[in-house]
């Protein structure tokens, strides 16, 4: 393995104040982020990564691998959650079981956008068209997680029958993060097509901020994983090992997959950390609305806990490696 690669992702400066937020709790340090700035960001890089994809699909069409690609990553946030309820069900009942896989079929869209940053260091090129797979991979896992409920415990959840399903599918389709993906990928493309001037006028917005909000939501998400280590006692070993290798057997498939699909490396990556994220916001609100018998600090910290530090710091720059031995050398 190309030790270099590791490095130069933890030299980054969006992974090197993640580690200052971490270093932050565990020394006892009084920084704290105010808690309306983190949403700020955060739905400011959403925004910034949607119109940029927009602009991007516009000028690629859904031809050729565009629409193959979205569809099997869809397809892979169906099945992850299938099969890993399947491994989780060995050690935790039905309700916590379904919730953790659903996490785990979902998507995070920060390791996304890191793994963006790390192919730009690299100098890698990737196409828009990824950021269309990010915004519709989050709903499926979460409807396939309520199934998995509803199959799995309906004996002890005598109003499963009653579920609101209007409501379910709302928030699988319509919370923030997805609503703002899809939204700002459409403006993002009728801005290419009709307004290009427009463009220019958005560039020093979504462009050249970009790099430095991302470093401040890491500082961010420093703290909060460092915070939910505590956590990870009541999680146990299990799913500990779980956070971790469940990632990297999605990784191995995804890579798989990528390369059927005759993606270049830039593409082959962003695929594989689909694959391989896991959500901490999306799904964790919709389970804790729509299933209270799962117990939130398994999801939470083990998403956040565990595999959002992993991805960020060791899994991206090795899901590289496992694309560059996988996808077939260039010509």
């Amino acid at each position: 393995m190309d030790s270099s690669l590791i490095l130069q992702n933890l030299l980054s400066p969006p992974v090197l104040f993640f580690f200052l937020g971490v270093i932050a709790v565990l020394v006892g340090s009084d920084l704290e982020i105010p808690s309306p700035l983190p949403k700020l960001f955060s739905l400011y890089l959403l925004l910034a990564i949607g119109f940029k994809g927009g602009l991007e699909l516009q000028h690629s069409g859904l031809g050729g691998q565009v629409l193959p690609t979205i569809g099997a990553a869809v397809a892979m946030s169906l099945v992850v959650p299938l099969y890993s309820f399947l491994v989780l069900k060995t050690r935790f009942d039905g309700f916590n079981a379904a919730a953790i896989a659903a996490t785990y079929g979902s998507i995070s869209a920060v390791t996304f956008i890191t793994a963006e940053s790390f192919l730009e260091t690299q100098k890698l090129p990737f196409d828009g068209f990824m950021v269309a797979a990010l915004a519709l991979m989050e709903s499926p896992a979460i409807i396939v997680g309520l199934l998995l409920v509803t199959l799995a415990a309906p004996q002890k959840r005598p109003g499963a029958a009653g579920m609101r399903w209007g409501a379910v599918l709302r928030e699988a389709c319509l919370n923030s993060s997805v609503f703002l993906l899809v939204g700002s990928l459409v403006i993002g493309l009728l801005v290419a097509a009709y307004s290009p001037a427009g463009i220019v006028k958005m560039e020093p917005f979504s462009d050249k901020l970009f790099y430095g909000a991302l470093s401040f939501f890491l500082l961010d998400m420093g703290i909060v994983a460092a915070q939910r280590i505590r956590d990870l006692r009541q999680a146990g070993a299990f799913l500990i090992a779980f956070s971790v290798l469940m990632p990297l057997f999605n990784a191995l498939v995804g890579v798989l997959l990528a390369r059927g699909l005759g993606l270049g490396p830039g593409n082959a990556l962003l695929f594989v950390v689909l694959c391989a994220s896991a959500s901490y916001i999306a799904v964790p609100a919709a389970m804790r609305m729509t299933v209270p018998e799962a117990n939130p600090s398994l999801y939470i910290s083990s998403a956040l806990g565990v595999t959002f530090p992993f991805n960020i710091i060791v899994g991206i720059p090795l899901y590289m490696v496992l694309v560059n031995a996988v996808l077939p050398a260039a010509p």
